[in-house]
């Protein structure tokens, strides 16, 4: 095999999938030489633009194992990446705080032990005297909100994440095809990527992140991987009563659950659903606005501007990702769920020492 130095100058890597994940293994990647072909025939429709960007690492209260591992390596990460992407977007940034709420006196009382233990100065509590408290009480006509807040944690606009993305991959002049993969094989010692229109695409290795139909193109190597589809739904809602203004609360915050990202005076987002299906159920409105025993009455006279959904896939009978070396160059790297945007900076370095290791 060539020297490692060589492989770098001349492998040719293919991406299947366009999401954040795919992107992203593509940004690290071509950073360290690499020739890089993504492969994706829905680009616009995968769930990565319904993703909201909300970075919930520094308050995950899980802190040991390999999902922990992954949050805390790509909360060290992100900054660094934003600082390196803000050549192509200089108004690419992560918006903080973020805080979590709740009404549920035994979920607060597991969030001040949290907060106890970690004695972390960037993660606080929040009492009903909190001016950040103050103002969301008032807002949503309720007194008994209690929670955290993170200053450390945050959300990236994931439109323009994509978009920047998207701007240094053409700079890079990454090659992107519409073909729809449907197989792939090894033969020898490259990979073959089979496209619906019998278009062979070769190369050194191939990464699987095409959500769940990652799946159907490793169907005959062994593996016990099962992916369930999982549909999160969100809505922009217009507010028409002069004496709510919703720029007086956080940027963004989760109540009970669901996420609230105001957007202007009389308008924000709320999201997101878990629907075991592929189709989106039609309670929308319902379902992601009682998050209150009693909604506000503003809330309630609410209208949708906007909605949207999106299809993630989350592991069946093991933790969220897959990242997995299956073959000799055969990375699958999925089921990101909920955490794709969080976790793509942990999940590309990982990939990139798999090659790495392999290469060398």
């Amino acid at each position: 095999m060539k020297s490692l130095k060589e492989n770098f100058q001349k492998a040719h890597i293919v991406i299947i999938g366009s999401g954040i994940i795919g992107k992203f293994n593509a940004l690290e990647l071509s950073e360290l030489g690499f020739q890089i072909t993504i492969i994706d025939p829905t680009e616009l429709q995968n769930s990565s633009y319904a993703a909201l960007g909300l970075l919930m690492g520094n308050m995950y209260q899980k802190r040991r194992g390999r999902s922990w591992d992954l949050r805390k390596q790509s909360i060290e990460l992100w900054p660094q990446w934003i600082t390196f992407l803000q050549k192509f977007n200089s108004e690419l940034n992560i918006e903080k705080p973020l805080i979590q709420l709740t009404t549920n006196a035994e979920e607060f009382k597991k969030l001040e032990k949290f907060i106890y233990e970690i004695n972390d100065q960037n993660l606080q509590i929040l009492e009903r005297d909190s001016i950040f408290i103050k103002n969301i009480n008032k807002a949503f006509q309720t007194q008994n909100l209690k929670g955290m807040i993170s200053f450390k944690d945050g959300r990236i606009n994931p439109f323009s994440l994509l978009q920047t993305l998207d701007k240094y991959l053409r700079h890079k002049k990454i090659n992107f095809s519409e073909g729809e993969i449907i197989k792939i094989k090894q033969a020898n010692n490259q990979w073959i990527s089979t496209t619906r229109n019998n278009e062979n695409i070769k190369s050194d290795m191939v990464i699987l992140c095409n959500s769940l139909k990652a799946v159907d193109l490793i169907d005959n190597i062994p593996h016990n991987i099962k992916l369930k589809p999982v549909l999160g739904q969100a809505m922009e809602i217009d507010i028409n009563d002069p004496e709510v203004d919703l720029l007086s609360l956080p940027k963004q915050f989760n109540i009970n659950g669901k996420n609230i990202i105001p957007k202007s005076k009389n308008r924000l987002i709320i999201g997101s659903t878990d629907e075991y299906s592929t189709n989106p159920e039609e309670n929308t409105f319902e379902k992601l606005t009682n998050f209150l025993d009693k909604k506000p009455s503003w809330l309630t006279k609410g209208k949708i501007s906007k909605k949207w959904f999106g299809i993630r896939s989350r592991p069946d009978g093991e933790p969220s990702p897959i990242m997995k070396n299956l073959e000799n160059g055969l990375i699958i790297c999925t089921g990101f769920y909920k955490n794709g945007i969080l976790l793509a900076p942990a999940c590309s370095k990982w990939v990139a020492n798999e090659i790495k290791n392999y290469l060398s």
